[in-house]
């Protein structure tokens, strides 16, 4: 049982108040809350107290795994020459024959590389590098021949026109993981991390399909290892299984994969299964058609409350529309505006550029917007978010998409919403609602101001304080 927690002298609606947690919840609000001899005490000296935040889509085992790689895109990595001296490097940090793991990369850094282009980069160890969008992996020789990739059957292995692995090999971490059989990353310093920024709780996105690879998140709730509360989505094929304790259920994930996309009678027919068993459905968009698919699916099957569209990447005004008279949620990462919106100048049609990762213009509309990092394919810090979602400037400050703008009261709203509805009423510091709290060191006008993570002070969850800032 966590001891009970009093926050003193905190700002909850533009008043000063005291605010006492206990078993979980907030137990009182009101000025001038005596202490008991078993209270936690906490002086606010002002600071806004706010619902904590809530990340509404990200992938909990790639970010601590990314945390554990090396990093081989921008911005650390710009050409050829320092891809292959970063990983030379990191050859030396390196057991004899360990896997060199490497996240991040780009084609604009050194070429679509196949396992030859890795090959003369790599140092003599087995070599996997990660595309940036997390879809793809490619491998170097010797990964091929110890993981003895040409004997497998998996469709996501590219071959070359005599039958033999590329080196490169799309959405299949599953087959990876069983055949690298790595231990699961630690999870703590995730955990730890994310407490700093005011986080108590994260949608996991990634489509796991069995049941055990939900264990090492599991594990991590049990032992505290993650203080948040984690809500997983998980495929299709993970539709009818009981989830591991510990674990809250979100919608059923859906891929539109770009590289082949599913037939029409497909994804409707995945969605009707999800909504008879009383699920929503997060459908992954990253792409104007890959919008337009998941639209029609929808219109062939229906909604269900919760229905959400990931990313939405690219969506044009009538898919707006279309969406609004769905009702159908819209859960975004502006963040990649800020961290990759220069390349997009390069690579995205210049007709589709004002209408990336929008916001102003959904909420204009009515439709339900929640805020996410997609970490680790940007960072996890949902303040860096927010800031991206009012200024919408580049790495070298330029402005993409400005009409989509939106205030930063509002960018902080889209981490207020419940897990189950993202964009929906925003979760209230009120008496009987649950102690799951961010405390700021300066009042709500100057957070809202500055919108980073150095002004959280302290995060409660469930009323547990998992960070205090010294």
């Amino acid at each position: 049982m966590n001891p009970p927690v009093l926050l003193r002298d905190v700002e909850v609606q533009g008043a000063a108040v005291d605010v006492r947690l206990h078993h979980g919840v907030v137990a009182a609000i009101g000025p001038g809350l005596r202490p008991s001899a078993a209270d936690t005490v906490i002086h606010g000296g002002g600071g806004a107290l706010l619902p904590g935040l809530h990340d509404h889509h990200l992938h909990l085992l790639a970010c601590a795994a990314a945390a554990e790689s090396v990093a081989a895109g921008p911005p650390e990595v710009e050409d050829r020459a320092s891809l292959g001296r970063v990983l030379h490097e990191a050859d030396g940090r390196l057991a004899p024959g360990a896997w060199l793991r490497a996240v991040g990369y780009h084609e604009a850094v050194a070429g679509d590389l196949d396992r030859h282009g890795l090959d003369a980069l790599s140092p003599p160890r087995p070599v996997r590098l990660q595309h940036r969008s997390g879809a793809r992996w490619t491998l170097n020789s010797l990964a091929i021949d110890r993981l003895a990739l040409a004997e497998h059957a998996h469709p996501g292995i590219e071959r070359d026109s005599a039958g033999g692995p590329t080196g490169r090999v799309h959405r299949a971490d599953d087959l990876l993981a069983g055949l690298i059989e790595a231990d699961p990353p630690e999870l703590a310093p995730l955990g730890a991390r994310l407490a700093t920024y005011g986080v108590i709780g994260v949608t996991d996105a990634t489509p796991y399909r069995r049941r055990s690879e939900l264990a090492a998140l599991a594990e991590a709730v049990r032992t505290g290892a993650l203080p948040q509360r984690v809500t997983v989505t998980g495929g299709i094929d993970l539709l009818g299984v009981d989830l591991p304790e510990g674990l809250g259920r979100g919608p059923v994930k859906v891929i539109i994969d770009d590289g082949a996309y599913p037939a029409l009678v497909t994804l409707a027919s995945d969605i009707a299964l999800a909504h008879a068993a009383g699920r929503p459905v997060a459908i992954h968009c990253v792409t104007r058609p890959a919008a337009v698919l998941a639209l029609a699916a929808w219109d062939e099957a229906g909604t269900h409350r919760g229905d959400r569209m990931e990313h939405g990447s690219v969506l044009a005004p009538e898919q707006v529309a279309h969406l609004a008279r769905h009702g159908i949620t819209v859960v975004t990462q502006p963040g990649f505006i800020a961290e990759r919106g220069d390349d997009y100048q390069r690579e995205v049609d210049a007709d589709d550029q004002d209408h990336l990762y929008r916001c102003a213009s959904l909420l204009a509309a009515g439709v339900p917007v929640g805020g996410s990092t997609d970490a680790p394919y940007t960072h996890a810090d949902p303040w860096r978010a927010m800031r991206a979602a009012v200024d919408r400037r580049t790495r070298h400050a330029v402005a993409l998409g400005p009409a989509e703008r939106i205030s930063a009261r509002a960018a902080l709203g889209l981490f207020l919403g419940a897990s189950d509805h993202p964009g929906g009423a925003e979760r209230t510091v009120a008496v009987g609602q649950p102690a799951d709290l961010c405390l700021l060191r300066v009042p709500l006008a100057t957070a809202l101001a500055q919108l980073t993570a150095e002004n959280v002070a302290a995060t409660v969850c469930a009323g547990q304080v998992i960070y205090e800032a010294s």
